[in-house]
């Protein structure tokens, strides 16, 4: 059976752990060559180590696979620059980009320091930002000379962002961004043969290691977990997350020729489920010809919101 992705240059970044390796080892094993890009830190972006990257790569290579590994931080603009033109050095060229590396700080809104809001919409949205902003220059380049016919670009976002989580103000903002940065680069990337989605994962990360058992089995029962505030720990882990390796089939269907017509959908993955969210339309409509008064509108907005809870 041919691989899927056979002849694809991927960078993958935040490769070297979770979602980030799931996909990066998938991508290898459908035939793509793979840049493994990790800054190595922890979870809240401290403590930088280069041997995670590292690490992937080698079991990549070991595997029978193709990957070479890249320590830049995808937070400034010369570093992401730098991971692309390391797969244009390496590789000759980018087909496509996972844009996955992020960091958390989990705080309540009013807790939040200037310096943590930064870093996590830095490394998430910024990062979303540089790295395709200089992967799609290079796809361009090269479509533009007949070389290349097609790219990728598939974003990491979170039902944090869709949803809202309270903990998590900076990550949620900046993953609601990156849904509508998809769209915005879908729009504008389609008739160049470059296509551009997301996917919100319910995946075991260590992100899950910053939430508290509390925190859990509320997120459990809030998502009708039946007994969510009984059963093991470790159960409800099950049932809300999947293994990162859930995550990657999706990713690289995204990645393929499979996918040419798909650009600017927003991918929802648990165990044992794939879901496509529509689009922010209009759920509830209330028109007339000219403006409502204030009247009217003290009149209507209880009619419009009956049903809608404050919480999601």
């Amino acid at each position: 059976m041919k691989k899927r992705l056979e002849g694809k240059v991927a960078v993958v970044t935040g490769g070297g752990r979770g979602i980030g390796r799931a996909i990066a080892m998938e991508m290898a094993r459908q035939g793509a060559k793979v840049l493994v890009n990790d800054l190595g830190c922890q979870t809240d972006g401290t403590c930088i180590s280069s041997a995670i990257a590292e690490e992937t790569a080698q079991a990549i290579r070991s595997s029978g696979g193709i990957a070479i590994a890249n320590h830049e931080s995808v937070a400034t603009k010369s570093g992401s620059e730098r991971i692309v033109q390391s797969s244009v050095d390496q590789f000759g060229g980018i087909d496509i980009l996972v844009n996955n590396a992020g960091i958390i700080r989990d705080t309540f809104i009013w807790d939040m320091s200037d310096e943590a809001w930064d870093a996590v919409v830095k490394t998430h949205l910024y990062g979303h930002f540089y790295c395709t902003r200089a992967a799609v220059t290079r796809m361009l380049e090269k479509i533009r000379l007949g070389t290349q016919k097609k790219g990728r670009i598939i974003n990491i976002t979170s039902h944090a962002g869709i949803k809202g989580g309270p903990l998590f103000p900076a990550y949620s903002a900046a993953k609601m961004g990156i849904v509508g940065f998809t769209y915005s680069c879908a729009n504008a990337l389609w008739k160049y043969g470059i296509t551009c989605n997301a996917v919100a994962p319910h995946a075991m990360t260590r992100f899950v290691d910053t939430l508290t058992e509390n925190d859990l089995r509320r997120m459990a029962e809030s998502r009708g977990v039946t007994e969510a505030q009984s059963i093991p720990i470790g159960e409800v882990k099950d049932k809300l997350f999947a293994p990162p390796e859930a995550i990657a089939p999706v990713v690289c269907w995204l990645a393929s020729d499979m996918a040419d017509r798909i650009s600017g959908e927003i991918f929802a993955i648990r165990a044992g489920r794939v879901g496509l969210f529509s689009h922010m339309n209009e759920a509830i409509l209330a028109v007339k010809n000219g403006i409502f008064d204030l009247d009217e509108i003290w009149d209507l907005m209880p009619i419009l919101t009956e049903g809608h809870s404050e919480q999601h």
